[in-house]
């Protein structure tokens, strides 16, 4: 007897020394020799030590309230977004159906049939033609981990929540981009639709001189022509940027997930130039303030547990197995001469499968290289985009200032060219030059600002938008429940700062943050964008 338990002592010990074989290879993510700083910083300092962190709510650098409030209500309501979650919520319940095949499954079985022979069967003995069979029992089965291929499995799993929180952070980081690119465009054919306005009022001014001189017989008609020319092209114009702005209005309503017939954003007379000072950091640390990058390593990490998986189905697989109950005619089941049961083991080894299981090794090694390969890329990648933003917004905005210039420089001399006009020194078709070319330097300096602010959106997005791989939840934090917990399970507790709705039903109606279905969403900036401007010819 003793030697009987030393023996299942001895066996269940080495059942735990072989458990903690892992044939996955030692994982570790590649290292790569970064600058020391950026190339192309341009204009910006060398930030301080309280400069180098850029925060989380990066639009409010920007100093605009309409924009916050945007920011704030995508981030909150966006449905793309939403799914992303939803789709962290399930990596996270695919780690607990993984997890579940290292622990024993039992199960309850019962059942009862009612069974008839043949009378004419063949080999019939003496017996009753018909029978009843009632059973009841429980199994169990477990399988353990000899090879670490259940715990690679589980472990990958977990990688892959971590995953797809990764992935979340990059699509809100491009949702909350994408909402202010969109703004500054807006903002920027506001400023354009202001100078139109302007320039409306001035050519019908110049057209009634014009006019007024024809009538006086001190001009001809070829100067009116032109002038109406002026007139109705610039007049084109602002319809079409008229056209733009209504439908990056719409764009804008979509990603507040609001209607876009009930959403509206008043115009401003005026952009404000004020660009912010982005913080830039050291590129060493770019690595981990990209979600993207983080996405990629995950994804190698999976691919590197992987291999273990096909390691480990070289090895023998061992499983046991356990049932027992009652069976017997009639309903007189609980007693020991209807009891029955069962328990063994098994083990089974591949010897020859054409070269299976070699063929599913390389590929699983060949799968992690190109993980790598495409981390390399991504960082790659990574560099590129803040060097891009840096070159961008120094550029811009230099360009910004000479624009200015030339404006003031253009508008100068439409005022002494129409004022020498009006005096008859000088011909209607050099006031006309001037008029084009003040009109289209105030428009590339209003477009070029546009472009210098969505220039810092990008550079914020390029940076990362101040997330950190220390918010990604642990390989821990991405199970959803306990052993012995049946409650909740509709809606998981957060990990890594990912929640989902308690309630998603409340976005069924579209026009909840509007006053009401007739009434327009409205962010009030408090300036009267005039009768020219595109809300106003909205609402006529």
């Amino acid at each position: 007897m003793s030697k009987h338990i030393l023996l299942k002592g001895t066996t269940l010990a080495a059942l735990t020394v072989l458990s903690a074989c892992d044939l996955a290879p030692t994982y570790q993510a590649p290292h790569f020799i970064v600058p020391a700083s950026w190339h192309g910083q341009g204009l910006f300092r060398e930030a301080q030590p309280q400069d180098t962190v850029l925060r989380s709510d990066w639009w409010t650098l920007f100093a605009d309230p309409t924009l916050t409030t945007l920011e704030t209500q995508a981030t909150e309501s966006n449905a793309d977004l939403q799914a992303a979650a939803e789709r962290f919520i399930q990596a996270r319940a695919i780690v607990m159906e993984a997890r579940s095949d290292l622990l024993p499954h039992f199960a309850l079985a019962f059942g009862s049939s009612d069974n008839k022979s043949s009378a004419d069967r063949l080999f019939r003995y003496k017996g009753p033609i018909t029978a009843t069979d009632e059973y009841y029992g429980g199994l169990a089965s477990w399988e353990p981990d000899i090879w670490s291929a259940i715990r690679n499995r589980v472990r990958a799993q977990k990688y892959y929540a971590q995953e797809q929180a990764a992935q979340y952070a990059a699509a809100r980081l491009s949702l909350q981009a994408e909402v202010a690119t969109d703004y500054f465009a807006l903002r920027g054919l506001d400023a354009q639709n202001a100078i139109y306005s302007q320039s409306i009022s001035y050519y019908q001014q110049a057209l009634h001189v014009t006019q007024t001189r024809l009538d006086n017989q001190d001009a001809t008609g070829i100067d009116v022509a032109r002038a109406k020319n002026q007139l109705y092209m610039t007049q084109a114009r602002q319809l079409d940027v008229q056209a733009q702005r209504e439908v990056l209005e719409h764009a804008l309503a979509v990603l507040v997930n609001a209607s876009p017939s009930s959403f509206h954003i008043p115009a401003v007379a005026q952009q404000d130039d004020a660009e912010p000072t982005v913080p830039l950091g050291l590129p060493s640390e770019l690595l981990q303030r990209r979600p993207d990058i983080a996405v990629s390593e995950r994804e190698m990490a999976q691919a590197n547990r992987t291999i273990g998986i096909a390691r480990a189905a070289f090895y023998p697989h061992v499983s046991f197995n356990a049932n027992g109950g009652f069976d017997g005619n009639g309903f007189d089941l609980a007693n020991l001469a209807n009891s029955m049961w069962s328990y063994g083991a098994s083990a089974t080894m591949p010897l020859f499968e054409g070269g299976l299981r070699r063929a599913q090794l390389q590929r699983s090694w060949s799968a992690y290289r190109e993980t790598r390969d495409h981390y390399r890329m991504t960082v790659l990648s990574a560099f590129r985009d803040v060097e891009n933003g840096l070159s961008l917004t120094a550029r811009l905005r230099a360009e910004n200032v000479r624009l200015k210039q030339a404006v003031d420089a253009a508008m100068q001399s439409q005022t002494l060219t129409m004022t020498l006009y009006k005096g008859g020194a000088d011909g209607y078709l050099d006031a006309l030059i001037a008029q084009v070319n003040t009109l289209d330097a105030r428009i590339e300096q209003a477009q070029i600002q546009a472009r210098a602010l969505q220039a810092s959106v990008g550079l914020v997005r390029a940076l990362g938008g101040g997330w950190q791989d220390k918010l990604l939840p642990t390989p821990n934090q991405t199970m959803t429940f306990t052993g012995f917990q049946y409650e909740g399970l509709r809606h998981p507790t957060p990990a890594g700062g990912i929640d989902i709705p308690a309630s998603p039903e409340q976005y069924e109606n579209l026009d909840r943050a509007g006053p009401s279905t007739s009434s327009p969403q409205s962010y009030d900036t408090g300036i009267d964008p005039g009768e020219n401007s595109p809300s106003a010819a909205k609402k006529n």
